[in-house]
């Protein structure tokens, strides 16, 4: 399985303490050097900084090999190198929260799955507590609507 990812999910999964899930679910996950400069910004959480500066081998990091694409210039270089990235290597699936580069990423057939969605599938497979994940993510700065992040929630599991 080709997974790639952008910025806001690993942030959020390091935050947590559930980035490990992501190896579990996937194996190994793509980021663009884009998503790398953003997690080791000083502005970026310390613990995210710390983890990205010895990131495992199972987080791929890499450039995307085709020129700029024109219809992707408002969104973030995360997100557009994200998005070619995964239109290059056919992925499986993006990980993504941002609205805007999860529509464009659809419009180009790329399946998309954000943070909760990760934290739910880890927790149909026994992977993670969703209950309490959710708790810890609404410790930190996730902006989401209280009703979409408990949504999870009253799915069955």
């Amino acid at each position: 399985m080709i997974v790639v990812a952008d910025t806001s999910p690993i942030n959020y999964l390091i935050l947590i303490e559930e980035i490990e899930i992501l190896t579990q679910l996937y194996g190994t996950v793509v980021i663009p050097r884009a998503v790398q400069d953003e997690l080791l910004r000083p502005s970026a959480p310390e613990l995210v900084r710390a983890w990205m500066a010895r990131r495992p081998a199972w987080l791929q990091v890499r450039e995307p090999l085709g020129a700029p694409d024109a219809s992707l210039a408002g969104l973030d270089p995360g997100e557009r190198d994200a998005i070619l990235i995964a239109s290059e290597l056919c992925a499986d699936q993006l990980i993504a929260d941002d609205r805007q580069g999860r529509r464009e990423a659809l419009k180009r057939g790329i399946r998309v799955m954000g943070t909760l969605g990760v934290l739910r599938e880890a927790a149909v497979l026994g992977f993670l507590d969703l209950r309490e994940a959710l708790r810890r993510l609404e410790t930190t700065n996730f902006h989401v609507r209280p009703d979409v992040l408990r949504r999870p929630l009253a799915q069955d599991l």
